[in-house]
């Protein structure tokens, strides 16, 4: 007889652990859609080369890696890096994610993709040509919100060769005399 009572108990009990479980909506093909739509807006940022929208892209503690630079991993560190590429005549950067995964959880998102760069070298003042892969990833934000946390670029460019140094003959050491 006791089992006729703890068994519809039990039944309660997986009922109410079942629907606590994973109740929230699962908005993955949303969010796709909003961090598609952030990397479209920061495509235009940087063609208008508006450093504080570039800037607003990231979170407080974001770090940003790019070929050449030191990581930037503080708010006046990014911001002197996007201000160099876009103070640069030449410079121009655009960006095309050919894959964009989110968390199922919905808060961590991440973008691989593509990008096509142009600056000016600083020893032959020409502009130069650079292209290469990128990975962003994105914190999703309290407010709804996504902004990148982690973002790195790596050339397919091979680095220029550094000069031959040209070798000078020493002077025979002079003998001590005794």
């Amino acid at each position: 007889m006791k089992l006729l009572h703890i068994a519809p108990a039990i039944a309660g009990l997986l009922l109410l652990l079942n629907g606590c479980g994973d109740s929230a909506a699962d908005t993955r093909a949303a969010d796709t859609k909003a961090i598609k739509d952030i990397e479209t807006q920061w495509n235009a940022d940087f063609k208008a080369k508006d450093v504080d929208k570039l800037d607003a892209h990231y979170t407080a503690d974001a770090v940003l890696m790019s070929p050449g630079a030191p990581a930037a991993s503080t708010d006046d560190a990014r911001k002197a890096l996007i201000k160099a590429i876009t103070a640069d005549p030449a410079g121009s950067l655009s960006f095309q994610a050919t894959s964009v995964e989110v968390s199922k959880s919905g808060d961590i998102a991440a973008t691989r993709g593509t990008y096509t760069m142009t600056m000016t070298d600083p020893s032959t003042k020409k502009a130069i040509n650079d292209h290469g892969s990128y990975v962003t990833v994105y914190k999703k934000q309290a407010d709804g919100s996504w902004k990148a946390f982690s973002d790195i670029n790596v050339s397919d460019v091979p680095p220029q060769a550094a000069p031959v140094a040209t070798k000078t003959k020493k002077a025979p050491a002079k003998k001590k005399r005794r």
